[in-house]
């Protein structure tokens, strides 16, 4: 059977962990490591919403994933160009 609170509390622990780690994030030197912080809090807010609907769930994963890996390859890009050390 689908238990409803076993993914609930598992994507309310994915979800703190990962905010913890994208305002930690930019203290971390390796870009992958920055884009995996912000993909693990995008996992448990998709997860919260799988509780509720399949179809949210999936969108708003898709939707997170990929605005967050734009907005963090746009910034490390514009970082190395200035010459930071990245």
């Amino acid at each position: 059977m689908f238990d409803v609170f076993i993914w609930l509390y598992s994507g309310i622990i994915l979800t703190i962990i990962g905010t913890l780690g994208t305002c930690w994030g930019p203290g971390v030197k390796d870009p992958v490591v920055r884009i995996l912080n912000t993909e693990v809090a995008s996992i448990g807010v998709s997860l919260i919403l799988l509780c509720y609907n399949h179809t949210l769930a999936l969108l708003t994963m898709i939707a997170t994933s990929v605005i967050c890996t734009l907005i963090l390859f746009r910034a490390i890009s514009r970082l190395e160009e200035m010459g930071a050390d990245v």
